[in-house]
């Protein structure tokens, strides 16, 4: 029993002292020691809001071609997502809008005009020699691959990125690097340009007359060779994209929105603590206690992987929450049938978590794959809505199946004998 009440004790802390960390942050200096982590609602290094929070504008590009395909969108994709992350704007969302257009959201930009011009147009990938001429465009590049192994005759193993050329771009590359290895100077090289930008100027030795070379030198590491890799790859496009639609989202509505919603939440959370208190008693404590854990997990999973939230996405956290009670319904009421049969309440207790295991698993199955359809075909606040309703459908099993069973085991141990805490209707003395 002593050890029951100690485990109950130290999880009760642990869970309480978590989630007031992981809301409110913290920062001690003692005996030398500095721990210091962010709060959740810190706004530069905790949960990051969305468009619809703090304002900013959106962005319709289109493609300027009869036709694009899947692979050709996603570069475009990736191509604004470099330069937003370069730019600094790693909080802004960049996703596809039927076939031909990609969709861009800035926040805290409020003039879209702005906001067109510090994204800037997408320009083909292109290779110049060193008086600017261009030899090789995107359309003659096949593939960029990172690799690491050995590249010349030493045999030393070096990171490297291999480039593929189509047959288009073989003969014309032919004739550059011929023209560049002639060169005795240091103008030798021949750079590679994506948005009129440098991204890479390798040397040139000798004339390459195939369809594969290999772009070694001054990488470090593997994570460089991929970035230059992916820029190519991304650059690779054989259109043009155009601004289209230019709008800009004022900040006062999200505010409002944001305020509303919280209150409502908040309303909503004690309505549901309440409510499993008076109905199960005391595995209803143990319950909201769990629903503590799962609020805390959350802001933690939020914060530390920066995700955005949005007011789609607040939908999902609180549609998560009704989720996470409604797992712990299907166990508690299992645990009253059985008690009501006239076992012992360790018996119900473990009777209660299997009967329900089941049909718990396969809402939040079900569930999951719903959160995983919106994202992938959705777009913005749809996909907002779609990771908070993922990552807390997830939590929600893991309080239930994991902390409320702690608990309920350990207040178990304590032999309680009193069935009317439990919620059953025969009060008789069975542990």
């Amino acid at each position: 029993m002593g050890k029951s009440i100690t485990k109950l004790v130290v999880a009760i802390v642990v869970i309480t002292l978590g989630t007031y960390i992981a809301l409110m942050g913290i920062d001690i200096q003692m005996f030398g020691w500095h721990v210091s982590y962010p709060s959740a609602l810190d706004e530069d290094n905790g949960i990051r809001q969305g468009l619809d929070l703090v304002g900013g504008s959106v962005i319709t590009y289109e493609a300027q071609a009869e036709t694009a395909t899947d692979e050709e969108m996603e570069s475009v994709k990736n191509v604004l997502r470099k330069r937003l992350d370069a730019l600094g704007y790693s909080e802004a969302t960049v996703s596809r809008q039927g076939d031909k257009k990609v969709r861009v959201e800035i926040p805290a930009i409020q003039d879209p005009e702005e906001a067109v011009q510090t994204l800037g147009q997408t320009a083909k990938l292109t290779f110049r020699d060193a008086d600017g001429n261009v030899v090789l465009e995107g359309t003659d590049v096949a593939s960029a691959t990172a690799a690491f192994g050995p590249t010349d005759e030493t045999g030393a193993n070096k990171h490297y990125v291999e480039l593929r050329l189509n047959d288009s771009g073989v003969s014309k590359f032919a004739d550059a690097t011929a023209a560049a290895a002639a060169r005795t100077d240091d103008s030798n090289y021949i750079a590679i340009m994506l948005d009129e930008e440098t991204i890479s100027s390798p040397k040139v030795d000798t004339p390459i007359n195939q369809s594969t070379c290999i772009i070694s030198g001054g990488f470090t590491d593997n994570s460089e060779t991929r970035e230059l890799a992916t820029l190519i790859n991304s650059g690779n496009l054989p259109f043009s994209i155009t601004d289209v639609e230019l709008r800009s989202v004022g900040p006062t509505l999200g505010e409002r929105a944001l305020e509303t919603s919280l209150f409502a939440a908040g309303i909503g959370i004690v309505l549901i603590l309440l409510f499993m208190l008076v109905i199960y008693r005391l595995p209803g404590l143990l319950a909201d206690i769990s629903l503590v854990c799962y609020v805390g997990i959350v802001a933690l999973i939020m914060s530390y992987f920066r995700i955005n939230l949005s007011l789609p996405g607040i939908a999902g956290i609180i549609l998560s929450v009704g989720m996470a009670v409604d797992a712990n319904v299907i166990i508690f009421a299992r645990m009253k049938e059985e008690l009501n049969l006239g076992k012992t309440i360790r018996t119900s207790v473990e009777s209660g978590f299997n009967r329900a295991f089941v049909a718990i698993l396969d809402a939040n199955v079900t569930t999951l794959i719903a959160s995983v359809v919106l994202y992938y075909f959705g777009t913005g606040p749809i996909q907002g809505f779609a990771i908070t309703l993922g990552i807390g459908t997830v939590v929600s099993m893991f309080t239930a199946i994991v902390v409320t069973k702690f608990l309920l085991r350990q207040m178990v141990g304590l032999k309680v004998k009193n069935m009317a805490l439990f919620g059953a209707k025969r009060r008789d003395d069975r542990v």
